[in-house]
């Protein structure tokens, strides 16, 4: 044989393996697991939803009626209405890449501007309200400014705003707590969230019902808009979608605008929720949503995630909140399961996004 044919031989032979090694390549691509982590690629609120489903099962297998009733199930939505709306706003901010550590704060600060317009200014208590929703948009915009403008990295200036909207909030309401009662009796609509109403024995509130329309709202125009795809987008790779055209300064100044304004309404909701107004209620609000965020697979790396996926999140937490208390089990179990949830949650993430590697 000469050495050419040899050679010939071997290339060959180099080729043929190559060749195998690429459709095994191929066939790994292609297999089920991948097939799999793909769907969850294009659909992450699954994640969630099949966690929220096996958690009310299994606590429905444990606990029985107590647990399965109409009234049981209404109470988690309404334990959780003002941290899924919350949540809503988290998650866009997160959905571009950011983070907002002030969103609880805010809400506080809002309710407080509702309150103290119509009880020691003797504002209207509907130009209050306005009031109150403006000062949420502001305070958004002001972080979103920051961010677009100044480039200031998201997590620094909201933890500087979250700190200096909690010191105006105490300064400005001399820590004064408005009554239940004088609410109820003057400005009945400052609780307008916390009206309850029936439905074959379930108990809804006006603030669970704005949950939801909310959450479904946001998801229809993250999805169905042009914004919704910058906002992705921006996420995703803000020099990309620059590029492209995307206006990022503007489309990032407008997230946390109106994650403001929603803040603005879960102030609103909190006084329904509270009874009261409170400078010192939702304090733990920022470390909440994010949770709901997280555990609802919203990535904190952006440009991933259903909003859908946040309101799952805030409702896992509510039902293992529930279905530990009702065993009388100690609260710290459910910090525990939480804590599990979360980084279980960044794990399957991660995982995830291996698919677009």
């Amino acid at each position: 044989m000469t050495e050419s044919a040899s050679k010939g031989q071997d290339f060959e032979s180099v080729l043929s393996d190559s060749v195998t090694t690429v459709a095994e390549f191929d066939d790994e691509r292609t297999g089920a697991v991948y097939r799999f982590q793909n769907m969850l690629h294009q659909n992450p609120a699954i994640v969630p939803l099949i966690v929220l489903v096996a958690a009310i099962v299994i606590f429905g297998l444990l606990l029985g009626s107590k647990f399965f009733s109409p009234f049981a199930m209404t109470l988690i939505l309404q334990q959780v209405q003002i941290v899924g709306i919350v949540a809503a706003a988290q998650s866009l901010v997160i959905l571009t890449a950011g983070i907002d550590l002030s969103v609880g704060a805010i809400m506080v600060m809002s309710s407080v501007v509702m309150g103290q317009f119509t009880f020691r200014y003797g504002v209207p208590v509907e130009l209050a309200v306005i009031a109150g929703l403006a000062t949420g948009t502001a305070f958004g915009f002001v972080n979103g400014w920051l961010v677009a403008v100044m480039k200031l990295p998201p997590f620094i200036v909201t933890l500087g705003t979250w700190q200096i909207v909690l010191a105006t909030n105490f300064l400005y309401s001399a820590n004064e707590t408005i009554r239940s009662q004088d609410i109820r009796e003057q400005a009945p609509l400052l609780q307008l969230f916390g009206a309850k109403f029936k439905i074959y024995g379930a108990v809804f509130t006006v603030g669970v019902i704005f949950m939801v329309l909310l959450v479904l709202l946001l998801a229809y125009v993250l999805k169905h808009t042009a914004w919704g795809r910058h906002v992705y987008a921006v996420g995703d790779d803000p020099e990309a979608a620059e590029l492209s055209g995307v206006q990022v300064k503007r489309t990032l100044i407008s997230v946390y605008t109106l994650a403001g304004l929603i803040c603005g309404f879960a102030g609103w909701a909190l006084i329904g929720r509270i009874g009261s107004v409170s400078p010192t209620s939702g304090q733990l609000a920022n470390i909440e949503s994010i949770t709901a965020v997280v555990i609802g697979g919203i990535s904190l790396f952006g440009g991933r995630g259903s909003i859908l996926g946040s309101l799952f999140g805030a409702l896992i937490v509510g039902v293992f909140t529930l279905g530990l208390r009702l065993m009388g089990a100690d609260a710290q179990w459910t910090f525990l399961l939480i804590g599990v949830l979360i980084i279980a949650a960044v794990a399957v993430d991660q995982w995830i996004r291996k698919v677009s590697v």
